[in-house]
C-alpha cells in the first residue's frame, strides 16, 4: 500500500456477496481501500452452504449471454468492458449451457474469494454486522441482499422511515406493451375515473366471457406451483393472495375482486359486458411494460406463460418478469436512496445489491460495479456522472432510483423487484423499416428494436467510458 493511498481512509462494504465483492473489487481497483464485513462463518444463513464470498445459492446461470437480442446479455458485456470482477470469475468457471452463461458454482465463489483476499487495498473482516446506526464511518455500502439478518434489517429500517422492509412481497406478471393485440384490448379507468396524473384511461383491459374465465378458472386450479422453503415461514396474509389461493376459495372471487368487470365498457363490442376484466397498470415512467394488477402467484413460470396467454389480448405477450411471491428484504428505492444509492435520510450509506430491488445475480454485481464507483468518485473528490440511461446498466439504475411509478391504488410498498430487461430502456424514436426502407412488423420488427437498442446502448456506453469521471481504466 503506497504512502498515498494509507492517507484515504477505507470505505466499509457489508456484505459479501456478488454486489458487496463487485463493489469492494471496484473501490479497490481504483486505489480506495475497503473493509469488507461479511458476517458468514460467524453466522450462517438459511440458504448458504459455505463461507466462500459470492456463493450462488439457487441457479448457477447468469442466464443469456447473448448482447444484441438480450437485456442480460447486453448487460453482461457492459459489465466485461468495466472490468467486473464477477464477468471475469463467471467467464473463468463458465460450464457448457447453450446460449447461457452458466458457471460452476464452486469454482465461481473460490475464484472470486481468491481475487478478493489477494487484493492488498482489501481488508475482509469476518463479523456480524448488527446496527448500522453503530458503525462509524463516512462512507458505508450496504449490500447484504434479500437474506440480510433480521438486527440489521431492523436498524436499516430505523433510519428509512419506512413502515416495512422485510416482508413476503408479491410479484405480479410484468408485460412488454408492444406485445398486447389492442384489437382485443383497449385503455380505460373504471368509470371512467382519472387519479393523480391519470387521463381516465390509465388501464389496459382485457376481457373474458364466462366460458373463457371458466376455463381460465380451472387452469389456475390445477396449474403447477412452486411450494415454500421451510425456512420462510407462513407466508399468506389476506391483503395479498396469490390468485390461484383466491380462485381455490371460490370460483367467482377473482370476479369480485381484481378481475371484477365493473365500469368498464369494450369498445370493440359495446353491446356486450365481459363476464371478467384483466387489467394491466403502467409500471414504468416509459410506458413500455404493465403489470398485470393483482395477479401475484406461485404458478411455475412455464405455467404462467401457458395459462396467461389463454386471456384475450395476451396471446403474444412477452413477459419483462413473471409472478411470484416469497420472502424478501429490499428497500422502497424510488422514495429512499438518491440518484447515488445512497440513503436520503443519511447519506454516508449508499446500498447495492439485490436489496435496492434489482433482481437477479448479474443485476445485482451490476449495481454492486456502480456503488464501488459512486463511492470510489465520492472518496476521492471526483465529481460522478451516472451512466446513460440508454445502456443496460444506466436503465437498471434509472428503475431503481425514480423510473417506477407509485400510484394511489398501488399503494405504499408498489415498487418491486425488477430483472434488466429492454422495457426499461427509453424507446427508439421513429419507425424501424428494413434496408429497403420497408416498414417492419411483428417478429421483424421486434429483432429490429432490440438490435437498435443494443447498438445505441453500446455507443452510449463508449462515449460515458472515455469520460474522466466515469472511471473507465
Amino acid at each position: 500500500m503506497s504512502a498515498s493511498t494509507r492517507s484515504i481512509a477505507p470505505v466499509q462494504v457489508i456484505g459479501g456477496g456478488l454486489a458487496g465483492s463487485e463493489a469492494a473489487w471496484q473501490l479497490a481497483r481504483r486505489g480506495v481501500p475497503v473493509v469488507l464485513h461479511e458476517m458468514r462463518p460467524v453466522r450462517g444463513t438459511e440458504a448458504h452452504q459455505t463461507d466462500q464470498l459470492a456463493e450462488l445459492v439457487c441457479s448457477n446461470s447468469f442466464r443469456s449471454d447473448d448482447a444484441v437480442s438480450n437485456a442480460v446479455g447486453l448487460l453482461h458485456q457492459e459489465m466485461r468492458r468495466m472490468e467486473s470482477l464477477i464477468m471475469r470469475s463467471a467467464d473463468a468457471n463458465q460450464v457448457p449451457a447453450g446460449g447461457a452463461l452458466a458457471v460452476d458454482r464452486d469454482g465461481f465463489a473460490a475464484a472470486v474469494s481468491a481475487a478478493i483476499e489477494g487484493e492488498p487495498l482489501i481488508t475482509l473482516s469476518r463479523e456480524e454486522i448488527r446496527d448500522i446506526r453503530a458503525l462509524e464511518a463516512d462512507n458505508v455500502i450496504v449490500a447484504t441482499g434479500p437474506l440480510t439478518s433480521a438486527d440489521l434489517a431492523q436498524s436499516i429500517l430505523a433510519l428509512t422511515g419506512e413502515a416495512q422492509l422485510a416482508f413476503f412481497d408479491a410479484i405480479a406478471p410484468i408485460v412488454h406493451r408492444d406485445s398486447i393485440d389492442m384489437d382485443k384490448a383497449w385503455f380505460q379507468s373504471r368509470y371512467d375515473k382519472a387519479g393523480p396524473g391519470g387521463s381516465g384511461a390509465d388501464y389496459i383491459n382485457c376481457p373474458l366471457d364466462r366460458d373463457q374465465y371458466g376455463a381460465f378458472i380451472d387452469a389456475l386450479i390445477a396449474g403447477d406451483k412452486t411450494g415454500f422453503k421451510e425456512w420462510e415461514g407462513t407466508p399468506y396474509f389476506d391483503g395479498c393472495l396469490p390468485i390461484e389461493v383466491m380462485a381455490e376459495r371460490g370460483r367467482e372471487t377473482l370476479r369480485h375482486g381484481p378481475m371484477k368487470p365493473v365500469g368498464l365498457t369494450n369498445p370493440h363490442n359495446p353491446t356486450v359486458k365481459a363476464y371478467a376484466i384483466v387489467q394491466l397498470r403502467q409500471d414504468n415512467a416509459l410506458g413500455t411494460l404493465y403489470n398485470m394488477v393483482g395477479f401475484q402467484t406461485k404458478l411455475k413460470h412455464a405455467e404462467q406463460v401457458r395459462i396467461f396467454r389463454t386471456i384475450p389480448g395476451l396471446e403474444n405477450a412477452e413477459f419483462a418478469r413473471l409472478g411470484g411471491l416469497h420472502r424478501n428484504t429490499f428497500l422502497n428505492s424510488p422514495r429512499v436512496l438518491d440518484p447515488l444509492l445512497r440513503l436520503k435520510a443519511d447519506p454516508r450509506l449508499r446500498f447495492a445489491g439485490q436489496i435496492t430491488g434489482c433482481e437477479g445475480y448479474v443485476e445485482s454485481a451490476a449495481v454492486g460495479l456502480m456503488a464501488g464507483r459512486m463511492a470510489a468518485a465520492e472518496r476521492l473528490g471526483e465529481t460522478f456522472v451516472q451512466p446513460p440511461s440508454t445502456t443496460a446498466i444506466g436503465a437498471l439504475l434509472n428503475h431503481i432510483t425514480g423510473g417506477h411509478i407509485e400510484t394511489i391504488d398501488a399503494g405504499p410498498q408498489s415498487f418491486q423487484p425488477m430483472n434488466v430487461n429492454f422495457g426499461l430502456f427509453p424507446p427508439i424514436s421513429g419507425a424501424l423499416v428494413s434496408p429497403e426502407g420497408k416498414r417492419l412488423k411483428g417478429p421483424e420488427k421486434g429483432m429490429a428494436r432490440k438490435r437498435a437498442l443494443t447498438e445505441r446502448a453500446r455507443r452510449d456506453l463508449g462515449v460515458w467510458l472515455e469520460s474522466r469521471t466515469s472511471f473507465a481504466i
